[in-house]
C-alpha cells in the first residue's frame, strides 16, 4: 500500500514538473517569436522615426482602423506561410508610421523628449520584467484569457467614445486600464508560448507587438498629461 502510494505521489510530481519544462517545440516558437519581435520593433521604430522626422500627417482614425484590422486579417489568413512574415512587417511598419506624428506631438511639448524616453523606458521595463517572470515561473496564465479579451474590447470601445465625445478624463482612464490590460496580455501570451499553447510564432509575435505598442502609447498619454500639469 505504501509503495503504491509513493508511486502515485512520484507520478503526480512528474506530471506537474512536465508542465513546467519548456519542450523543444515551445523553445523553438519562443526563439523565433523573440527574433521576429526584435526585428519588427526595430522596423516599426524606423518608420516611426522617419514619419516624425518628415512631419507626416496622421492618417486619421478611420484609415488607421481599416489599415490595422485589414492587415491583421491578412496576417491571420497567411499565418502558416512565408507571406505571413512579410505581412507582419507591413502591419508593424504601418503602425510605426501612425505612431510618428504622435511622438512628434509629444516631442514638441515642454520636456517632451524626457516624456518620450520615460515612456520607452517604462515599456521596456514592464515587458522585460513580466516576460522574465513568465519564463522563470512558467505558471499557467490561461485563466486570464477571457478576462483580458472582454477587458480589451470594453476599453477599446470606451477609448473610441472618449475620442468622439472628447472626454479627456475618460481617455486618461482608458490609458490607465490599457497599461494594466497590456501587461496582462504580455504575461498571458508569454505563458501561452512557454506551455505550448501557442505554436505559431507569427501570431505570437503579433500579439506581443500589439501589447507593446498599446502599452507604450498608453504610458505616453499618461506621462504627457502629467507633464502638462
Amino acid at each position: 500500500m505504501n509503495d503504491r502510494y509513493q508511486s502515485l505521489r512520484t507520478q503526480g510530481f512528474g506530471a506537474r514538473a512536465a508542465t513546467t519544462v519548456i519542450d523543444a517545440s515551445a523553445h523553438r516558437v519562443l526563439r523565433n517569436t523573440y527574433m521576429l519581435l526584435a526585428m519588427t520593433l526595430s522596423f516599426s521604430a524606423l518608420t516611426a522615426g522617419a514619419s516624425a522626422a518628415l512631419r507626416l500627417p496622421h492618417p486619421g482614425m478611420l484609415i488607421t482602423l481599416v489599415g490595422y484590422f485589414g492587415l491583421l486579417f491578412l496576417v491571420n489568413k497567411y499565418r502558416d506561410r512565408g507571406l505571413g512574415v512579410a505581412l507582419v512587417f507591413a502591419l508593424t511598419g504601418f503602425m510605426g508610421y501612425t505612431l510618428g506624428p504622435i511622438i512628434g506631438h509629444y516631442l514638441n511639448m515642454p520636456n517632451g523628449t524626457q516624456t518620450v524616453m520615460m515612456a520607452m523606458g517604462g515599456t521596456a521595463a514592464i515587458f522585460l520584467g513580466l516576460s522574465g517572470y513568465a519564463l522563470v515561473s512558467r505558471r499557467d496564465m490561461s485563466f486570464m484569457g477571457g478576462f483580458l479579451t472582454v477587458g480589451v474590447l470594453v476599453a477599446f470601445l470606451a477609448g473610441l467614445a472618449a475620442i468622439f465625445f472628447q472626454v479627456p478624463a475618460l481617455s486618461l482612464a482608458v490609458s490607465a486600464v490599457f497599461v494594466l490590460l497590456m501587461s496582462g496580455m504580455i504575461l498571458y501570451e508569454t505563458s501561452n508560448i512557454v506551455r505550448g499553447g501557442e505554436t505559431n510564432y507569427v501570431m505570437a509575435t503579433l500579439s506581443l507587438y500589439v501589447s507593446i505598442f498599446n502599452l507604450f502609447t498608453s504610458l505616453l498619454h499618461l506621462l504627457g498629461f502629467a507633464n502638462n500639469e
